[in-house]
């Protein structure tokens, strides 16, 4: 039978001890066992998981040798119009990890964004992007660069597969790896990168281009970090004092995040009469309603003020005024970032989307740790002021446009924001290119196939509590 979870909560087969150093306060673990934890997770997943009356009945823990591997199975095995699995959102992490990532943005590596145009031999694996004074970035790596081999394994061809993977995400600051690079301009060079505990900066690249009918601003905004907050608040002041008239947000690698961010980036995109009074995103739970919110307190509005996550709270929101946005988007374009496009369009702001398909995630988590482990279930759905929250298989662009490896992110040539500052121009999309680089990109985004990997805790629509 199930249980009730508060009943195994905290009920550990290696209790923590101490005090958590992220909260301050006595760990809340007690002696149990993996079969407690198993449990709970159980009884968790029938109180709160959106789909709980469409898990199999057939399951049984026993079957599974670790609560990590019972929770992996614990969700809806139906799928989307297009035949995708409907849940294919469900994930753990280490507790103590995903506190250093979500707050302080701080996880280990090079400092690479990598994009794998094909995963599978001939491999094709470049450099989507790379993070401010990281070793990647130190070592003077730019975006497009392509990885030839690693470690001496052709990254092409290479069957070492184990060795490859553990070089490309080392798990350890001090690990050191060879790399062989070929440049954007075709030139090949070796370098040994030594992974670090890199500090990621959610908002990059903010600047002004000048077009014959106005400034147009852009941001290259990849997180939706508490650290965001203050990046968000910083740009928006440097465009409104360059008197930008339009702005292109690039989220082609915004997986998601926090939901209070989206929704001050939002507020802070359109106008006040908009907003005011309107839903930015409202939560949908089962039906047990799990927990136990009013719908004033599932509704998230469109914030006016700074929530505190990185800068002081309660200050007033700069706003720009727009009614109408430019998102370079792609299938790495997930979650809270679909939540400002899906939020701003259900206040009337007109979003063009420029690139490819975004993933499809109008879902979210109440991540919960318990034993160590923070686990992230579906449940809720969120939709906007117009209650429109169906978009399973993502937001199809206004323009199809492949990413371009070829330019610098926030360059004018780079093809989706030249093909943007075109749309703003004409009202059209320019005819799109043919070359081969583009073809395969194109065919994997027309799969709505993600080509970063990147863990999937930075792909979520997180509340950090019920509220």
């Amino acid at each position: 039978p199930i249980v009730e979870s508060s009943s195994v909560a905290g009920s550990c087969a290696a209790p923590r001890v101490g005090v958590d150093p992220d909260t301050g306060a006595v760990f809340p673990d007690r002696s149990g066992s993996v079969d407690d934890e198993k449990r709970w997770l159980r009884a968790w997943i029938d109180e709160t998981y959106l789909w709980f009356d469409e898990v199999p009945s057939t399951l049984q823990s026993t079957d599974y040798a670790t609560p990590i591997a019972w929770f992996s199975v614990l969700k809806t095995p139906a799928l989307t119009a297009s035949g995708r699995a409907k849940d294919r959102f469900h994930f753990t992490q280490d507790t103590a990890a995903y506190r250093a990532l979500s707050q302080g943005g701080v996880e280990t590596g090079y400092g690479l964004e990598l994009a794998f145009l094909s995963a599978s031999p001939p491999r094709d694996i470049r450099v989507a992007y790379a993070e401010p004074n990281s070793p990647a970035a130190q070592a003077g790596i730019v975006r497009g660069t392509r990885l030839i081999e690693v470690d001496g394994i052709d990254v092409a061809n290479g069957g070492d597969t184990v060795r490859l993977n553990a070089a490309i995400t080392p798990k350890a600051a001090g690990e050191a790896h060879s790399f062989r690079l070929r440049a954007p301009d075709g030139t090949e060079r070796t370098v040994t990168l030594t992974a670090a505990r890199v500090t990621r900066v959610p908002v990059q690249n903010v600047k002004t281009l000048s077009t014959p009918s106005g400034p147009v601003g852009y941001m290259q905004f990849n997180d939706h970090l508490a650290t965001a907050e203050t990046g968000l608040i910083n740009a928006v002041n440097q465009l409104q004092a360059a008197g930008i008239v339009d702005l292109v947000i690039d989220m082609r690698y915004n997986g998601g995040g926090f939901l209070d961010v989206a929704s001050e980036l939002a507020s802070m995109v359109s106008a006040s009469p908009a907003t005011t009074g309107a839903v930015f995103e409202r939560q949908v739970f089962n039906r047990k309603n799990p927990f136990k919110l009013t719908p004033q307190q599932a509704t998230l509005p469109f914030h006016t003020t700074s929530r505190g996550l990185s800068t002081t709270a309660g200050q007033p929101l700069p706003r720009l005024g727009l009614s109408r946005v430019t998102v370079l988007a792609g299938p790495d374009t997930c979650s809270a970032s679909e939540s400002v496009i899906n939020g701003l369009r259900g206040v009337g702001v007109t979003v063009n989307l420029v690139g490819g398909a975004t993933c499809g995630k109008p879902y979210g988590f109440y991540p919960q740790d318990n034993c160590g482990t923070t686990y992230f279930s579906i449940q809720f759905q969120g939709v906007n002021n117009q209650g429109f929250g169906d978009y399973g298989d993502g937001f199809t662009p206004t323009c199809a446009v492949a990413d371009d490896f070829d330019h610098a992110l926030g360059d004018p040539a780079e093809a989706r924001l030249a093909t943007a500052l075109a749309l703003r121009s004409t009202g059209a999309c320019p005819v799109p290119s043919s070359n081969k680089a583009d073809v395969v990109v194109r065919k994997a985004e027309a799969e709505k196939a993600p080509y970063l990997r990147r863990a999937p805790e930075r792909e979520v629509r997180i509340l950090s509590a019920p509220h």
